[in-house]
């Protein structure tokens, strides 16, 4: 689905109007209706309202086009709950709940996380602990937190 019909289907859900909308958003009810025929689309900062307004992704707000990752642990963000937000409540689409809370990194260097992830990762191959720590730790050098 793409966002003309995620904006009317979550609008339908909270059961609101098109007049609720606009009234919260501080826009012409005939632009929600545009919006939602798919006449027009909201700029990046109308959209990162209606993200807040909705309490939902930009990304879900376009119908999910994009498979988002945590920048720091690699774990799929599938879903609006594993998102972390900003101290303002925004969503912050590029970490998760568990690395980014309100406004802070949980991890300032990779051997905890690295100590987290072989404690409670899988090893169906029977690796030892360094070659598992080694393979984590080339794997989150490929993310953009630990780019920096």
């Amino acid at each position: 689905m793409g966002f003309s019909r995620e904006i009317q289907t979550i609008r339908l859900l909270k059961s609101l109007t098109q007049e609720d909308v606009a009234q919260k958003l501080g826009v012409s009810a005939e632009t929600v209706d545009s919006w939602e025929k798919g006449n027009s689309e909201p700029d990046e900062d109308m959209l990162k309202l209606i993200s807040k307004s909705y309490d939902v992704s930009v990304n879900t707000l376009l119908g999910s086009p994009k498979t988002l990752f945590c920048q720091c642990c690699g774990i799929p963000l599938g879903y609006d709950f594993d998102i972390s937000r900003e101290p303002d409540g925004n969503f912050n689409e590029e970490y998760c709940k568990w690395c980014y809370k309100d406004g802070e990194f949980t991890y300032k260097t990779m051997d905890p996380l690295l100590d987290f992830m072989v404690e409670h990762i899988d090893n169906p191959d029977n690796k030892s602990d360094e070659e598992r720590r080694e393979f984590f730790a080339n794997r989150l050098s490929q993310l953009n937190y630990w780019k920096k």
